[in-house]
């Protein structure tokens, strides 16, 4: 039956993702504990652990993991450290979003680089509901499962 194909299909696209998404929350995690470390935040491993599995939460996972180390470095002694976490977001924040994310969704889930980086915004722009920004990355790897599928399915049917 042709819509068993079809569900394996996004079966596999959508645990593609799911593990590049995890790698993803991996290297945030580890950035958060080192960056966490050198500023001399307590807790630093839990709030790590925190923003990692935030990380599942598409462009609103790291605002809302920023929150207690700011508010920590905020109420310490060195006033300064409210900005190092704020500026270690940034980075955090730039170097996933452009490289880390699109990297591994590449490399797992065969999706482009560009396309992982244009997507969300093109979908958020596209369908003027928020939930769109929040499902383009899985979306985008089901749309290019399905296109490597049929450009497959193209080729094996063209040499027969």
């Amino acid at each position: 039956m042709e819509w068993i194909s079809h569900a394996k299909t996004t079966g596999s696209a959508l645990k593609n993702w799911f593990i590049a998404q995890c790698y993803d929350s991996l290297a945030v995690a580890a950035m958060w504990l080192v960056g966490l470390l050198v500023i001399g935040i307590p807790w630093a491993p839990l709030w790590a652990l925190l923003a990692g599995a935030l990380q599942f939460i598409p462009n609103f996972g790291g605002a809302i993991a920023v929150i207690p180390p700011a508010i920590i470095g905020a109420l310490s002694a060195d006033h300064m450290k409210f900005f190092y976490v704020l500026i270690l977001y940034a980075v955090i924040t730039i170097a996933d979003g452009f490289l880390l994310q699109p990297y591994f969704m590449k490399r797992r889930a065969r999706v482009p680089f560009w396309a992982s980086l244009l997507a969300p915004l093109v979908l958020a722009l596209a369908i003027p509901f928020w939930w769109a920004v929040l499902l383009a990355p899985p979306i985008l790897a089901v749309v290019y499962a399905f296109r490597r599928k049929t450009a497959s399915g193209a080729v094996s049917d063209s040499s027969s």
